[in-house]
């Protein structure tokens, strides 16, 4: 592997050299053992120059690195040196792959680097924001502040993401239960049924026909249903890998009634939080701009978000060009006027999440209160037609014996 170094010499020159090495480590010991000082050592075509393979590593776990912040923040209080910080936590990390990332962290460190040049260089398993918000604490001197900045912001972001999922968690259990109850007739009892009714050699009701007829269909055809549905599934996942397809799926959720609101709510409240988060640790607009719209979830939104940093960075105002799209809240857009007029834009930007914060909870509410007996009818109807197309043959039978 080939590898970029910048290094330093005993007499103070700095040189800039390529050298070939099984590992960075290997040449790490090489470098050192010749006298030589490491200011930076990045490997040709890896992110940052990184001689790790981190597609093979598994994706952080939101909550262990946020615990690992929380206790980096209070080594860094109580006065430890940040490489003895790193030292004793990634000693403590029980996850191999996030104690694989945060040992590389640490080397880096050591041999010089900035804490937010070592985790940027660990590729997409450190969010955009993280790092930034590094960069701002280390220029300002208040990184132990900004690690709290950001523990408090993942938080708050994520106690709606589970507002959100346990809303969401009855109507999805009631359908489920209502696909089970309803296979469960049309696979196991409608059969039944039809054996009883063909030895009375009588013409059936239409209603009793058709269940009957899809019962036998997909007995039938049970195994080429199951790989089609199968097929759409891995077919629609395909399409969403391509290229800003993922944008467009976003974009036709935001489209879908009730639930389409929640989710534009939901990513101007995580847009505003973070750009609050952003800009209260010191990084301008512009950077700040282009920071969230890679750390959000809504992929449309992130590409709208991308055009808003274009205008602005051409001296536009956020609030005329987050307006000149036509797709985010005209309140929110009116209170970041608001903000840019009076120069307090980070305070009104945390308004703006903590507003839309409260408006996602009343509509999850609403939606809920809607939905769940919505689902409820519609599973009872379901089930009732499928009771009274079963029995309708067996109460005019009774009518006619009568």
């Amino acid at each position: 592997m080939e590898f970029r170094c910048r290094l330093g010499t005993d007499t103070g020159e700095v040189i800039e050299e390529i050298h070939v090495a099984d590992s960075e480590p290997l040449l790490r010991r090489e470098l050192e053992s010749k006298g030589l000082y490491i200011l930076s050592l990045n490997r040709k075509g890896g992110w940052f120059g990184s001689g790790v393979s981190f597609s093979r590593r598994r994706r952080i776990k939101t909550r262990e690195f946020l615990v690992f912040n929380q206790e980096l923040a209070t080594l860094l209080r109580a006065g430890l040196p940040l490489v003895q910080s790193l030292d004793i936590l990634r000693q403590r990390i029980e996850d191999p792959g996030f104690r694989a990332t945060l040992n590389d962290v640490h080397d880096r460190v050591r041999s010089g680097a900035a804490l937010s040049e070592a985790f940027e260089a660990q590729g997409a398993l450190i969010p955009g924001i993280y790092t930034a918000s590094l960069v701002a604490g280390e220029k300002s001197g208040g990184l132990e502040e900004v690690i709290r900045r950001y523990v408090t912001h993942v938080k708050v972001v994520a106690n709606v993401k589970r507002k959100t999922v346990a809303a969401l968690v009855y109507p999805v259990i009631l359908m489920m239960l209502s696909l089970v109850v309803v296979s469960i007739i049309v696979l196991r009892v409608v059969p039944e049924f039809e054996g009883f009714y063909q030895s009375f050699g009588e013409e059936l009701p239409v209603i009793t026909q058709v269940i009957v007829s899809m019962s036998a269909f997909f007995r039938a055809y049970f195994v080429l249903v199951v790989l089609g549905i199968g097929g759409v599934i891995a077919a629609g996942g395909y399409w969403v890998r391509q290229p800003g397809q993922l944008a467009v799926l976003d974009r036709l959720i935001l489209r879908v009634p009730g639930a389409g609101r929640i989710a534009g709510r939901f990513a101007t409240s995580q847009l505003a939080r973070t750009l609050a988060t952003l800009l209260s640790g010191g990084i301008p607009l512009v950077n700040a701009l282009d920071v969230a719209s890679r750390a959000l979830g809504n992929r449309f939104f992130a590409e709208q978000l991308k055009l808003v940093g274009q205008r602005v960075r051409e001296g536009e105002s956020l609030a005329s060009s987050l307006a000149a799209r036509g797709v985010f809240p005209g309140v929110a857009i009116k209170m970041v006027e608001v903000g840019e007029s009076t120069g307090a834009l980070q305070e009104m930007l945390t308004s703006v999440a903590d507003f839309f914060d409260e408006e996602i909870d009343t509509q999850l509410g609403r939606f809920v209160t809607i939905v769940e007996p919505a689902l409820l009818v519609i599973m009872g109807v379901v089930i009732a037609a499928l009771l009274i197309a079963l029995y309708m043959p067996l109460l005019q039978m009774g009518s006619v014996l009568s």
